[in-house]
C-alpha cells in the first residue's frame, strides 16, 4: 500500500477550465483580470495547493483563510474566492479576488465545475448514520472487488483507490478534496465509489456538488451533541442526505425509530430493511449462526429472491451492515444473483474492516480485538454480540474523547460495565480536557449501574491494556475499544504516536500469546 498522511489523492493529468468562465457561471464579482487565466484545481488550505489551483478563502475559529493568500501564490494559486471581509487581505497577494458572500457554502459547486464531477460515469454510494458507516463502506467495496468492478472508497480511516491510498483527517473531506478525488477516479477508471458522509459533512457543505445515486443509512444513537443542541437536530442533519439535491434513492434500516422516522419522511424513494421478522420491511435479515470468527446469515427481498451468506467478523450488526451494502448495490443496478454467485464461490464476502472489530490475536490464548466504537449504543452492540459468542469472561478497556460530547460519558460507563466481567478505565484523546475529570465520569457511569464491578483506573495506555490482559486466559474475550485504526493520540495540542493494534499486538507477544 502507498499511504501518505500529508497529502490527497488528486488527479495526475488535471484539466484546465478558463477562470473568465467560472465567474460567469457563478456571477462573481472580481477585483483584477481574470482574462487568459485557466484554473485546474481548487484548494482550501494554503499549504496544499497546487499551481494552477483557485484558493479559497473562509472565515474560521480563529483568523480568516485570506490572510494565507500570499503562501497560497507562492505556490503557484491563480486567483482567491473570497468573501468580502477577506477581499482586501486577499488582494494583498497580487492575485485576482473573486467574490461570493459565503465561499463555504459556494465550495461544493466551485470545485464540482473545476474538476467535471457531474461527467464522472461511477455509480456513487453514500453511507451515513451514527455507527457502522466505514464497515459498510469498505462491505460495498469488497462486494464490488467480487463482483470485478474497479472502486474506490473515502472512510474515516482512509481515501482509497486499489492499493493507493491516503490516510483520512475527516470522517467525509472537504469539497476541494472529495472532488478532487472524484476527479482521480475518473482517471483511473473506477467504476464505482463508497463514500462515508457525517451530519457534519452534510451541515458544512463538504459534500456539496455531488448527486449519490443510492444513500444507505444505518442507525442513529447519541452521539454529537457538543455540534448538534438536540438529537432532533442531528436527525434532520442525516434526513439532508435524503433529498433529491443529494441523492436519488436510498436504502433505510428501520431497526430504531429513527431508521422509520427517516424512511417515512425522505423525499427521495427509499427501500427499507430490517432484522425483524414481523416488520414492514422490503428486505429482511436472519442471523442464522454467530461465532468469534464469523456471522452467517440469510436476506430476503421482494418477489422471494433471497441470498445466504457470512461475513468474517463476529456481530449481528455486522451482518446488517453486510445487508445494507448488498440491498444498496440491487437499488443501484447489481443483480442479487450475481453478488450471490460471488459470494458463493469465494466462500463469503471477502473484507477487511481496519479497526473495526479486529482480530489482534492468534490461537490460543484470550481473543483480542481493538475498535473504534466510541458510542453507547456501540458499546452495546458490540458487548452484547461478545456475549453470545463467548464462554468465558469479557474484558474491556477504553477510554473517552477529550473536547467532544461529554453527555454520553456516564452511559457509555454504565453499558460497558454492564456488559463486561472487568473493566479498565484509561485515557483515550484527552485534548485539552483534564484526563483525570474524564475517567473520573466513565467510573461513575459504571459504578453507578454496577457497584461492585471489578473495575480498574489506569491512566497510561500502553499499562492499561497489559492491566487488561492480565485479567483474561484462555477462552476469554478482550475488547479494546475506542482507538480502532488509528495511530495517535492528541494529548494537551500534541499528537503522540500510537497504535492500540502494534501496542496489544507486542503485549500479547510479551505475554507468551501469538498475536
Amino acid at each position: 500500500m502507498n499511504a501518505s498522511a500529508s497529502s490527497a489523492l488528486r488527479p495526475e493529468h488535471p484539466l484546465s477550465r478558463s477562470l473568465a468562465q467560472l465567474v460567469a457561471e457563478f456571477s462573481l464579482e472580481t477585483r483584477g483580470s481574470v482574462d487568459g487565466l485557466e484554473v485546474s484545481g481548487v484548494s482550501l488550505n494554503s499549504a496544499s495547493v497546487h499551481p494552477g489551483d483557485l484558493y479559497v478563502g473562509v472565515p474560521g475559529r480563529n483568523s480568516h483563510g485570506a490572510r494565507y493568500a500570499q503562501a497560497a501564490a507562492d505556490a503557484g494559486a491563480v486567483a482567491v474566492l473570497t468573501d468580502a471581509a477577506g477581499a482586501d487581505t486577499a488582494a494583498g497577494s497580487g492575485l485576482p479576488v473573486l467574490l461570493t458572500p459565503d465561499p463555504r457554502a459556494a465550495l461544493g459547486a466551485v470545485a464540482a465545475w473545476v474538476h467535471r464531477t457531474q461527467e464522472n460515469p461511477a455509480t456513487l454510494f453514500a453511507v451515513t448514520g451514527t455507527n457502522g458507516k466505514t464497515s459498510v463502506v469498505y462491505l460495498l467495496s469488497a462486494l464490488l472487488t467480487q463482483l470485478g468492478v474497479v472502486s474506490g472508497l473515502s472512510s474515516t480511516a482512509e481515501r482509497r483507490i486499489g492499493d493507493t491510498a491516503v490516510v483520512s483527517s475527516l470522517t467525509t473531506p472537504e469539497a476541494t478534496e472529495l472532488h478532487s478525488l472524484l476527479a482521480r477516479m475518473r482517471e483511473e477508471e473506477v467504476r464505482a465509489v463508497a463514500v462515508e458522509v457525517s451530519a457534519q459533512a452534510l451541515t458544512r457543505h463538504r459534500v456539496d456538488g455531488v448527486v449519490f445515486d443510492v444513500a444507505g443509512f444505518t442507525n442513529l444513537s447519541h452521539d454529537h451533541l457538543d455540534d448538534y443542541d438536540e438529537m432532533e437536530e442531528y436527525f434532520e442533519a442525516k434526513l439532508a442526505l435524503f433529498d433529491p439535491e443529494r441523492s436519488r434513492r436510498g436504502v433505510v434500516t428501520l431497526d430504531s425509530d429513527w431508521g422509520r422516522r427517516l424512511a417515512a419522511q425522505s423525499r427521495i424513494p427509499v427501500t427499507t430493511l430490517s432484522s425483524s421478522a414481523g416488520a414492514d420491511a422490503e428486505w429482511i435479515l436472519q442471523i442464522t449462526s454467530e461465532s468469534l470468527e464469523r456471522t452467517e446469515f440469510s436476506l430476503e427481498g421482494p418477489e422471494g429472491r433471497r441470498l445466504v451468506t457470512s461475513v468474517p467478523l463476529p456481530g449481528s450488526y455486522m451482518a446488517a451492515n453486510a445487508a445494507l451494502a448488498i440491498v444498496m448495490l440491487v437499488e443501484s443496478g447489481y443483480d442479487l444473483d450475481a453478488i450471490a454467485h460471488v459470494l458463493e464461490r469465494d466462500g463469503s464476502i471477502d473484507v477487511y474492516i481496519p479497526g473495526r472489530l479486529e482480530r489482534v490475536s492468534g490461537e490460543g490464548g484470550p481473543t483480542v480485538f481493538v475498535d473504534y466504537g466510541h458510542t453507547p449504543d456501540a458499546f452495546l452492540s458490540t458487548l452484547a454480540s461478545l456475549r453470545r459468542v463467548t464462554d468465558g469472561r469479557i474484558v474491556m478497556v477504553f477510554g473517552a474523547d477529550g473536547d467532544r460530547d461529554t453527555t454520553k460519558r456516564g452511559d457509555m460507563g454504565a453499558i460497558a460495565a454492564r456488559g463486561s466481567d472487568a473493566l479498565v478505565i484509561t485515557d483515550f484523546h484527552p485534548r485539552s480536557e483534564d484526563p483525570a475529570e474524564i475517567r473520573a465520569a466513565l467510573i461513575a457511569g459504571a459504578r453507578h449501574a454496577v457497584p461492585d464491578l471489578e473495575l480498574y483506573e489506569v491512566a497510561d495506555v500502553h499499562e492499561a491494556f497489559r492491566k487488561a490482559l492480565s485479567l483474561t486466559g484462555e477462552g476469554d474475550v478482550l475488547l479494546y475499544a475506542g482507538p480502532g485504526h488509528e495511530d495517535y493520540r492528541e494529548v494537551a495540542g500534541q499528537h503522540l504516536p500510537y497504535s492500540a493494534r502494534d501496542d496489544a499486538r507486542l503485549a500479547l507477544r510479551e505475554a507468551g500469546w501469538l498475536a
